[in-house]
């Protein structure tokens, strides 16, 4: 069955690339729907949707912004015009994956569009600056990014064999007959926070999660992790939490690796998801470093590597009141349909008791500030436990399920 790619080129310096393109698509049984992103020279091909009809698309007049044309005028309602286009092909099942191409302007405006697509989607990124650090263009949806090595202006033989594989690699996605769709159902998908200090844990909760007949989707809490579980909840996919690791909201305050932002926290509550929380791992930070490297401010801290170049130092009984605090604060939107587990016995392996991480003052301050300033609408469930115990994390996923059936 032919299947339609959406093209996201700007035809005034990519028109040899998009003639391409289409050519390799239609090559593969498949055809392709052009959109112009570009604003102010000549397109040298015909799109299939014009630059003029993008724009007007996106509420704007292609003729006024040529006027004074900027970038910061023009990309708005060029984003706006793609992603309406887009979205109205999907729900009439007329797309079916999205390529685009660009140098960091072009890359910048066709992930932005790709990112306000829905997960699933094939989303293809063909780029000048793949090869560094991509977490702004790509955000926390799927889009996948693809390095072009040489510059994307005008064809040449390497150019052409990386266009073929990016047209080839559309059109597989394309073909896949696997969906992405979410039955209503009376059981919801839940979704489950987790990092390494908490796997062991983790694997026992998906066990038992699946014997009483519920399935759940599993987030690596470095940031990226928590902020897509979270997008998940808005759009619906995800109907129940078990929000286990909560070492985001650590580094958050301190600004480091796996900062959460500040909606970290906040949608289950505002969305009234039934949840449970756990503040796994959230008694270390986790920093960046040289390899093997202790930070000048962390070496009076007791600490561990947890890579050669992820440094944790273990916050003191000062700092990880800020940690409570700022967990407070994130749950004051939560009115209910909600327990917050305290896990005495350590949040995470490396502050067990025994752990290479322990600290009873600093675990006493925590647990001491949680208690007396929680949201009085989540209920705290203490547990002499330590957070990876399968009796504590049996009791987590009880909980949970008792909030989904309204037990």
């Amino acid at each position: 069955m032919s299947k339609t790619i959406a093209l996201l080129v700007t035809l005034d310096t990519k028109d040899q690339e998009a003639a391409y393109l289409i050519e390799q698509i239609e090559a593969r049984g498949h055809q392709a729907m052009l959109l112009d992103i570009g604003v102010i020279g000549e397109p040298g091909i015909e799109a299939t949707i014009s630059r003029s009809a993008v724009i007007a698309r996106g509420g704007g007049d292609l003729a006024e912004l040529l006027k004074n044309p900027t970038r910061e005028a023009s990309n708005p309602f060029v984003v706006k015009g793609c992603i309406d286009i887009i979205q109205e092909g999907l729900a009439k099942d007329e797309i079916h994956a999205v390529l685009g191409l660009g140098g960091t302007q072009g890359t910048s405006t066709c992930c932005d569009i790709m990112q306000a697509l829905p997960y699933g989607l094939p989303k293809i990124m063909v780029s000048t600056i793949a090869s560094g650090d991509t977490s702004g263009f790509v955000g926390i949806k799927d889009i996948t990014m693809m390095f072009s090595v040489s510059d994307i202006l005008k064809l040449n033989p390497f150019a052409r064999k990386i266009l073929a594989n990016a047209a080839g690699a559309a059109c597989g996605m394309a073909d896949v007959d696997v969906k992405f769709t979410m039955d209503k159902t009376e059981k919801p998908l839940i979704g489950m926070s987790n990092l390494g200090v908490l796997t062991n844990g983790a694997m026992e909760a998906i066990r038992y999660i699946e014997s009483k007949g519920y399935e759940v989707i599993v987030f690596h809490a470095v940031g990226s992790g928590g902020q897509a579980m979270e997008q998940m909840m808005k759009e619906g996919i995800i109907g129940a939490v078990f929000d286990y690791a909560m070492g985001e909201i650590a580094d958050d305050v301190w600004s480091v690796l796996r900062a959460g932002g500040p909606e970290r926290l906040t949608v289950a509550g505002k969305l009234g998801l039934p949840q449970v929380l756990c503040p796994g791992g959230a008694e270390h930070l986790g920093i960046l470093v040289p390899p093997n490297q202790v930070p000048d401010e962390y070496k009076d801290h007791t600490y561990v590597f947890h890579s050669p170049v992820v440094f944790v130092p273990r916050l003191n009984a000062t700092e990880i009141v800020r940690v409570a605090e700022s967990i407070c604060k994130r749950l004051e939107h939560t009115s209910g349909n909600a327990y917050f587990m305290i896990p005495y016995g350590g949040v995470g392996r490396y502050s067990k008791t025994g752990g290479v991480l322990y600290d009873k003052e600093s675990d006493t301050a925590f647990f001491n500030y949680l208690k007396e300033h929680l949201n009085p609408n989540i209920k705290i469930v203490e547990c002499e436990e330590y957070a990876e115990d399968v009796s504590f994390v049996r009791k987590g996923v009880d909980l949970l399920i008792e909030l989904i059936e309204g037990e």
